[in-house]
């Protein structure tokens, strides 16, 4: 399967931020932010996303710890990695977003200076994060990890991830 668009993800406990990749014109933009109440995500939202977008694969942000390691945000982003592969029966891919924070709000901050966004724009800094990830995955092939679905619905959500080299094709 050729991947042409992709929706990103920047989970997290009260908003998940998305964005829309191009592969074609190795790009990313904004799409909005997901509320997320008592841990419950706005599915209806995300439905019509899904359907105005049409992504061929979905790319989740994987939030590991400066070393590597586990956290609770990682946990929950797995999770809905799994959740969304499911749902949608499409591949997802999981690739390292530590610090798009960070670069979110810098990037926020110097478009503020430069007059092209203002402050009650702040809200979709989740979706800029977003575009940070798809930014990521599409520069950085051989660091996207495939969530398997098949595997997690046959044991528990804690198994690790295959291997890099995923099924979903740059082009």
């Amino acid at each position: 399967m050729s991947v042409t668009t992709v929706l990103g993800f920047d989970v997290g406990a009260r908003r998940i931020g998305i964005a829309v990749g191009n592969c074609i014109s190795m790009s990313a933009r904004e799409v909005g932010v997901l509320d997320v109440f008592d841990n419950q995500v706005d599915w209806a939202s995300l439905n019509r996303w899904i359907k105005e977008w049409m992504p061929q694969a979905l790319v989740v942000g994987d939030p590991q710890t400066l070393d590597g390691g586990d956290q609770a945000s990682r946990q929950r982003a797995r999770k809905f990695a799994i959740e969304i592969g499911k749902r949608y029966q499409l591949p997802v891919e999981q690739i390292d977003e530590r610090n798009s924070s960070i670069e979110a709000a810098q990037r926020f901050a110097e478009a503020r200076r430069a007059g092209t966004k203002k402050r009650h724009q702040a809200a979709n800094l989740d979706a800029l994060a977003a575009v940070i990830i798809v930014e990521r995955w599409l520069n950085e092939p051989g660091a996207r990890t495939l969530v398997d679905n098949a595997a997690s619905q046959s044991s528990s959500a804690n198994s690790s991830p295959s291997n890099p080299a995923s099924g979903v094709e740059p082009l």
